[in-house]
């Protein structure tokens, strides 16, 4: 599958399923919500979900999305890269972090300085995946 045409489906859509490896070499899922920036995918995470330390440990990634609806999905393969841990309001992070909300929830947060406060209290980091392929059919 065309990756410029996987992302432009993706792009319509917010809602995926990422599959990490453990370290026993066996998959681990979670269900997430993602934006695309750049043609990069951006995940906000906790540093205590084995999913990170999954991506701290192997940074090769698929991220699966479907539409039922349509039957059609698309999986990429990716590499993920993590950023530091939101560690008060106002840090580095703590802007990544506005920027993503606001790119999922089609607008900005409506409180920032309890949304960044937040963002430092639960040691949020981004995750961005560089996708490197795509497998899938879209109807």
């Amino acid at each position: 599958m065309d990756l410029t045409d996987a992302l432009t489906w993706a792009a319509k859509r917010k809602h995926g399923v990422l599959i990490t490896i453990r370290s026993d070499g066996r998959p681990q899922s979670s269900d997430i919500v993602y934006g695309i920036r750049d043609g990069l995918f951006e995940i906000s995470v906790t540093n205590g979900r084995a999913k990170t330390a999954n991506m701290r440990r192997d940074p090769r990634v698929v991220l699966h999305l479907t539409d039922p609806a349509t039957w059609s999905y698309v999986s990429f393969d990716a590499r993920a890269e993590l950023s530091e841990s939101t560690k008060r309001a106002g840090d580095a992070t703590s802007d990544l972090m506005v920027d993503y909300y606001a790119a999922v929830a089609g607008e900005p947060h409506p409180d920032l300085g309890e949304y960044r406060q937040a963002m430092a209290d639960e040691g949020r980091l981004l995750v961005r995946l560089t996708p490197t392929g795509a497998v899938g059919q879209v109807h």
